[in-house]
């Protein structure tokens, strides 16, 4: 038997990469922009991220994520760290973990329901096409981090390989 999360899963990656549709309807009930929700979802499974990386990784300039993560910061889901010297790096609260997950079942929901349509065998078919066609945008994108940025990490590595981890261990230096 095929894992539905993780076909889930590639089929949201895959949603990303096209464009943002998919994250537009978690993120607004969630009260957040749709770069605050990916912010919120990248601290999630990655620790102690500077302003400038975790903008790089949703897509936004330095200035534009100082001033996400300002907005995320009052309304106390995460919170600004020191670090060694002038280092300052951003966390999720514990408010912010848990709104985290709430958009990643926001996100989950409507993709596994679009996703009952298919039997097995086109389950399995599906999630080797949503692999090849992130290959493919990994190639243009060139950024896991980027690309990645609302996905639930564990649906997609449990029992499993990142298509985009495996294209970027793929692609010649």
């Amino acid at each position: 038997m095929h894992d539905r999360a993780r076909t889930a899963n590639l089929l949201g990656a895959t949603a990303l990469a096209v464009g943002d549709l998919a994250l537009a309807g978690a993120a607004r009930a969630a009260g957040v922009s749709v770069s605050g929700a990916s912010a919120l979802v990248v601290l999630y499974w990655s620790r102690g991220v500077g302003v400038t990386e975790l903008g790089r990784r949703v897509g936004l300039t330095q200035s534009a994520a100082a001033r996400m993560v300002d907005s995320l910061e009052e309304a106390g889901l995460v919170e600004r760290r020191r670090g060694e010297g002038r280092s300052v790096t951003v966390a999720c609260t514990r408010a912010g973990r848990r709104l985290a997950r709430d958009l990643l079942t926001a996100r989950d929901a409507p993709l596994t329901h679009l996703l009952g349509a298919l039997d097995d065998e086109e389950h399995q078919a599906l999630a080797v096409l949503l692999a090849k066609l992130l290959d493919r945008a990994y190639g243009e994108i060139g950024d896991t981090e980027l690309l990645c940025r609302f996905c639930d990490r564990g649906a997609c590595t449990d029992n499993a390989v990142c298509p985009v981890g495996q294209a970027e261990r793929d692609r010649p230096d």
